[in-house]
Formats: structure tokens, sequence, C-alpha cells
């Protein structure tokens, strides 16, 4: 699968640098470059790539402008670029597939990539499905009638979420059983992961852990925090219409109110 990519950068040498270490990358195809904001909204609109590397300070139109410019289309994949640190957070909140740091290091463009792979994978799969089901519903409505009432609401859950999750913390990869997560919280663009006694740090958003995790037993309660709501064994209320749970180990996690939907199932 090839990776059809534009690079957006004021900084000519910029976009020279990272195209030079993108030529390791074979299934990467630099289809345009772009020296500023509007540019790149007429070339992704005109291009539809499948990814694009998004510096985030440039003049007029910066990189979160050219992503709220798409918002009548449907989006490539993001990876912004840039010299400071202290966008990280916005940008994972804009729905940035990643965020690299100049000069861009090697080794974490090909985990940044590593990652766009599964993205388009995933993103391939779904619509092949959905294409399956409309060529069935046309040419076969009782074929497509049957596997919709067949499917149930139980039977894509029981594959759809992980039972293990691999996490490379210290130079070691940990296989951590999904049902032994107590809870994970938020710190900047990593999580810490809290199984029983041990804690590590895995570098992922919560909106892509989210998709990992069965709802059925882990729930976002706050910004930064989604618990094992069978690790749950207290509510203790607060003011202002929120509360705390208390797990099995004795954490205390606090629940903000809008997220405090998740509590009635303990109280009901």
């Amino acid at each position: 699968m090839t990776i059809r990519t534009i690079l957006v950068d004021d900084e000519t040498l910029a976009i020279q640098g990272l195209a030079l270490r993108l030529e390791a990358h074979p299934d990467v195809e630099i289809i345009e470059t772009c020296n500023n904001g509007r540019e790149a909204i007429r070339a992704i609109k005109t291009n539809k790539p499948d990814l694009v590397f998004l510096d985030i300070q440039m003049p007029g139109f910066d990189g979160f402008s050219v992503v709220s410019g798409l918002a009548d289309v449907e989006p490539p994949l993001f990876v912004f670029v840039t010299a400071y640190s202290d966008h990280a957070i916005r940008a994972f909140e804009a729905q940035a597939t990643d965020y690299l740091m100049k000069p861009v290091d090697e080794d974490r463009l090909a985990a940044t990539l590593d990652r766009v792979r599964q993205r388009l994978s995933e993103k391939k799969g779904v619509e092949e499905v959905e294409r399956l089901k409309e060529a069935l519903a046309e040419h076969a409505p009782e074929v497509h009638d049957e596997m919709v009432d067949s499917a149930g609401e139980e039977a894509p859950a029981a594959n759809r979420f992980e039972k293990l999750i691999n996490i490379k913390d210290q130079g070691q990869i940990f296989r951590v059983d999904v049902d032994s997560i107590e809870r994970i919280d938020a710190a900047g663009d990593y999580m810490c992961i809290y199984t029983g006694g041990d804690t590590l740090i895995l570098r992922q958003t919560m909106k892509d852990m989210e998709k990992r995790l069965d709802p059925r037993k882990f729930q976002r309660v706050h910004r930064s925090s989604i618990v094992n709501l069978d690790l749950v064994k207290q509510v203790k209320p607060h003011t202002n219409g929120e509360c705390f749970l208390v797990l099995e180990s004795g954490a205390q996690i606090k629940v903000s109110r809008s997220y405090r939907d998740v509590v009635a199932r303990f109280v009901h």
C-alpha cells in the first residue's frame, strides 16, 4: 500500500530534511509540498492524500487553521511537526495521528509511520466491509438482511477489542492482560497504565486507547482518566455533581460532571 503524502512547511529546508528522512520508507510517496496553509488546503482538497505532515507555526494560516479549513471534506491523517512542544495537547485534540519535534528523529519518524500504516489499514478494512454491505443490499437483499439479523449487538464485541496489549517501557516489552488494567491516566501525550502494583508508560492518545478497550468494562470518567469498571468497589459523592470512584487498590478517581452518566450504572 502506497501512502500518498503531502509535506507542509514554510521553511524549504525543513521540507527537504523531512523528505530526505522519508526516503527510507519506500511505501511513502510525496505527491506535493506546500509552503503555507492556503496552499495546503487547496492541495489536500485536490489530491486527497492519505497523510499530511503539517507544520504548526506558519504565517497566515497555521497548522490548526488548515485542519479547520478541511471541515467540509474527509480529512487525511495528520502528523504535526513543530519546534515547540507546548502545542502537543492541542495537536492531539485536533485528532492528529502523531506529533513530531524538529529536527525529526529517524526512529521517532519510523514509529509514527507504523501508527499511520495501522490507521490506514483499519480504515481500509472498514471501507471494504461497508462496500460489501452496500453491494449485498443492492444485489442480494435477502443475504444482507440475514447478515444484519445474525450479527446482533454482542457478536462484533467479542472480537473487536483487544485482550492483550504490548507496552514497550524502559527498553522492555510487557504483554499486559487487559483485564488486569485497573486504570489509565493521561500525562501529556503519554499514558500511565496501572496494573496491580505496576505502572507502565505508553505513548498513545486517550481516544486511540478507548477504541482498543471494551466499553462495557472500561469507561472514561474524566478528561484524563479511564477506569476498569469491574474493579470499582465504592462510589463517593462529591460537590457540584462530581464524585469519586474507589477502586479495589484503594485509588480514588474523580468523575467529572460531563462523565457522570458512567456512575449511573452503580446506583441503580
